[in-house]
């Protein structure tokens, strides 16, 4: 073939095609019903079941939902924590705001955003750091090294404390403006460098600029509580009250959790990266000078290990994964059988991990929780999902994730140390190598 498309080639495709009569069904069936409706594979919808061997104890029967905005990763993190507030005061259900955990999390990354403009004063507007800088500077997503830099600098409250607020729960329009002001203080900060301010002034033109954004926030969000009193009934209807609680006490106080201690394990088997070794992302954080983004690149069998002894222990796992590949919405099942897209179409897909992530067709994008995993001879079969998306989909919002997709689709979980072995765990004593922003592992969960 040349390199332009020739009519000789149309009639060649066209006889090709009308020669196939599986693509004909193939054609008549899609061109009126849903693609995955069709592809569904009967002997594996069939036989989805969410028993589990193991389950944690503390798991809530109500999940939440982060209904249109990105931030399932700071929902997976509270709901990592507030099994803990739930085990310890036997409460049947109980939510931390969301809202409150977002307010300051757009509020620190525009501080960073700003900060980063501030850093790269010399670097042309044409340049690729820059283009990348400015593409989203406030966007809901985030890592598990950014959620724990704002509890420890922040605390967090409960949702009846500052419930959810229209622009939390649907954050598009916000995040628009937002980011117009943001992009906006950015040409602000980099022409008057250019005329020939110091960074001294500039910095100072920022905190003004910050207070802006603080009241914009406010607006959109409700002004964040300072104290709070916080009552609750438990399971045994006996009532409690505390008074006069900080968001910084109610954490160290009622969830009896050391977040420092959990690290994140990714599996990443690019060909520009090696197993064993410790990686962070350049200009990739939300709280300046809170913990830099650390990944300790293992093999896939490490992730499994880790995430299984904190289950036995009663302890859920932080996890990212791709969560939009083979996932049937309505079972809530993420299985590679589940849909037969190679049968249907007549045509086979051959990319493995690595090759997915260096071409651009999978990437980390939602964190969830695990919460059970379903072992046979202490081989995983079936891993037991907490999502954020409400109760509608899966078994009343808890998701089913097969072992082969884990192997595929799964990217990174957050264990605590103590469930390491030495060899990994002394990664995180290394100096961490540097990935480029726009590297895969530098996309944020949403």
């Amino acid at each position: 073939m040349k390199s332009s498309i020739l009519k000789n080639d149309i009639k060649s495709f066209k006889t090709n095609f009308s020669n196939n009569d599986k693509s004909r069904v193939a054609r008549n069936a899609l061109t009126i019903s849903n693609l995955n409706d069709i592809a569904t594979n009967w002997d594996a919808y069939s036989k989805v079941n969410y028993n589990f061997s193991n389950v944690v104890k503390g798991e809530l029967s109500k999940v939440t939902n982060q209904k249109s905005s990105g931030r399932c990763w700071g929902f997976a993190g509270l709901n990592l924590m507030r099994i803990s507030v739930c085990e310890k005061y036997k409460l049947k259900n109980f939510e931390f705001s969301q809202n409150y955990f977002m307010f300051f999390d757009k509020l620190e990354k525009s501080n960073y955003f700003l900060e980063n403009i501030l850093s790269t004063l010399d670097e042309s507007y044409e340049s690729r750091l820059i283009s990348w800088l400015l593409s989203e500077p406030v966007n809901d997503g985030g890592q598990w090294d950014m959620f724990t830099n704002l509890i420890e600098k922040y605390g967090a409250v409960p949702q009846s404390v500052m419930p959810e607020s229209f622009q939390s729960s649907n954050s598009r329009f916000m995040n628009v403006l937002l980011t117009r002001k943001l992009r906006e203080y950015a040409s602000v900060l980099r022409s008057e460098y250019q005329a020939g301010k110091k960074v001294a002034d500039l910095r100072s033109s920022k905190t003004e600029m910050m207070s802006t954004i603080y009241s914009m926030l406010c607006m959109f969000l409700g002004t964040p509580p300072e104290k709070f009193d916080w009552s609750f009934t438990d399971k045994k209807k006996k009532f409690k009250r505390f008074n006069d609680v900080t968001p910084q006490t109610f954490v160290k106080k009622h969830v009896g959790m050391n977040l420092k201690d959990k690290v994140c394990l990714i599996h990443c088997p690019m060909s520009n990266k090696k197993m064993n070794e410790l990686y962070t992302v350049k200009y990739l954080g939300n709280v300046v000078g809170g913990d830099i983004i650390k990944y300790a690149n293992v093999e896939i069998e490490e992730l499994k290990n880790a995430a299984i002894k904190s289950i036995k222990k009663n302890e859920a796992v932080w996890f990212g994964c791709d969560v939009g590949k083979w996932l049937n919405y309505g079972k809530g099942v993420m299985d590679l059988d589940i849909f037969d897209y190679e049968n249907l179409l007549d045509i086979s897909f051959n990319m493995d991990k690595a090759t997915r992530l260096e071409y651009g067709e999978s990437v980390m994008t939602h964190a969830m929780l695990f919460t059970g995993v379903d072992l046979i001879k202490n081989k995983p079969q079936k891993w037991r999902v907490e999502n954020s998306w409400g109760d509608k989909g899966g078994d009343k919002g808890y998701y089913l994730m097969t072992d082969k997709w884990f192997d595929q689709y799964n990217y990174e979980v957050v264990v605590d140390k103590k469930y390491l072995p030495k060899k990994i765990l002394s990664l995180f004593n290394q100096k961490p190598k540097e990935l480029q922003p726009w590297d895969p592992m530098g996309s944020l969960a949403k």
